[in-house]
């Protein structure tokens, strides 16, 4: 089993080239195979995405072109041991940011403790003052919720950004385990792995049990799903959730107000509609309220919202929490809201709003990872030492014109793990996605989650818009 190394914590090869305890049985399994039906069998499983239509749109491209999803088959994989502390720093950071928005929203303690700039909220777009004041039903505004993860080291879990608006890539992760219990079912029998499986149905509970207090007396509160449409990105995932939950798919024109509800249009007439797990930006959801242009929303929803007649998932303005300026607080926020210091460290942050850093950062450029303050997807970032002398001095002329939009980072030896070349195995950098759901009932974080790998020697840039894959993430059981 040919394998070469790479910088970075290796999470399948300990420094002696010797096998870790957690790819000890899957390596067993892999030098039993023939490399080359592993190489068809890889080849098998880009045709299932393909028949399958797990596909993403690539904004920008002007040619409006479809991209396979790459799907590496080696999984990743992480012990009993080392997800218990996950969890533990998951559930701990999820629970302050929801605590985090609630307080934002009404009385802004952290503000007035100072632990947070005000300018911080009130000059935020992602701030939504329509929401002043509100409490969801069930005070939960995160009711999905993707924390990315990187790692560093054996016990070195960093939260690389919070994903509190609307979070993909669910579909991916339940879509690359179903991949492989098809292709290597055996392989299932031989390694005991935490399930995955039945995520759409806890979801479906999760939303249900969310549900304003009006509907929790109906036998089953009806659930739907806003989708911008079928050119939409991440189409693909949220018709997968619908049928998956057994919920309906709507577009904002399948929406109206009816008798003070938001109701769905049907064969049998306009149906009132509990919840609505949207994957409609804030600034088009609404089209009375934000974006008046808007043709994706629902006009009058807010108003509807506001007087208890529907839960909507996320909430409206969690956006806030995405923010990046914000992730650089997130240690006080979870020591704020929790009263104990955070499990899970951020990745050091420097803030380009703040004089001394941005000093700081203009010095070392080639040297860090510059990111916007509210971009996503890995646009509009520089790595600074994979960047060209122009690339540098373009983002750096960026920089002082406008450094509230921006923060930076050092440039991490992120951990990796296997890849399936045609060389054998081959360590390539990964990050990791765990799924939160909220309820007024509590908590629960999928067993893994979405691993992205840059599929490329040596990149850093996980992506799948930028070239990155994915693969299975595997929770061993004890």
């Amino acid at each position: 089993m040919p394998i070469t190394q790479t910088s970075g914590y290796d999470e399948m090869l300990d420094g002696q080239g010797a096998v870790r305890p957690a790819y000890s049985e899957y390596s067993g399994w892999h030098g039993e195979q023939d490399q080359a039906w592993l190489r068809r069998q890889a080849l098998e499983a880009e045709g299932f995405f393909r028949r399958t239509g797990i596909t993403f749109n690539v904004y920008g491209n002007d040619a409006g072109e479809e991209r396979l999803i790459p799907f590496d088959m080696v999984p990743r994989i992480i012990t009993a041991a080392e997800w218990r502390k996950l969890t533990r720093g998951i559930d701990q950071r999820v629970r302050a940011l929801n605590a985090f928005l609630h307080d934002v929203y009404h009385r802004q303690e952290i503000v007035r403790a100072g632990k947070l700039p005000e300018r911080l909220l009130h000059d935020n777009a992602a701030y939504l003052p329509q929401m002043a004041g509100f409490a969801p039903p069930g005070g939960v505004y995160t009711h999905v919720v993707g924390i990315d993860l990187v790692r560093t080291g054996p016990d070195d879990f960093m939260v690389l950004e919070d994903n509190a608006r609307t979070p993909s890539g669910v579909s991916y992760m339940l879509e690359n385990r179903e991949t492989m219990m098809a292709m290597f079912p055996e392989l299932f029998s031989r390694v005991r792995v935490r399930p995955v499986s039945d995520y759409p149905r806890r979801l479906a509970r999760s939303l249900a049990a969310s549900a304003p207090p009006a509907a929790q007396f109906a036998d089953r509160p009806t659930v739907a799903v806003l989708t911008p449409g079928i050119y939409n990105s991440a189409y693909f995932e949220h018709a997968f959730l619908a049928d998956q939950m057994g919920a309906e798919l709507v577009e904002g024109t399948d929406l109206r107000v009816v008798d003070g509800r938001i109701a769905m249009r049907t064969t049998r007439g306009w149906q009132p509609i509990d919840v609505l797990y949207r994957r409609v930006d804030d600034d088009y959801l609404d089209p009375l309220t934000f974006n008046p242009d808007s043709a994706l929303g629902v006009p009058g929803i807010m108003d509807i919202y506001r007087a208890g007649g529907i839960t909507i998932a996320n909430a409206p303005g969690t956006g806030i929490a995405d923010d990046k300026a914000i992730y650089s607080f997130m240690p006080e926020i979870v020591e704020f809201y929790t009263g104990e210091k955070p499990i899970l460290r951020n990745v050091p942050t420097w803030r380009c709003s703040e004089s001394d850093s941005l000093a700081h950062v203009l010095d070392n450029l080639a040297d860090l990872v510059v990111k916007e303050v509210h971009g996503s997807g890995g646009y509009g970032m520089l790595i600074g030492p994979t960047a060209s002398k122009k690339e540098i001095a373009r983002f750096a002329a960026k920089l002082r014109a406008h450094p509230e939009n921006y923060i930076a980072q050092p440039t991490l030896a992120l951990s990796t793990c296997p890849i399936l070349t045609r060389a054998g195995l081959a360590p390539r950098h990964v990050d990791l996605r765990p799924f939160v759901l909220v309820s007024p009932g509590g908590i629960e974080i999928t067993p893994g989650g979405l691993t992205r790998v840059a599929l490329k020697k040596g990149s850093l840039v996980v992506n799948s818009s930028q070239g990155g894959g994915t693969k299975d993430t595997w929770v061993l059981e004890d």
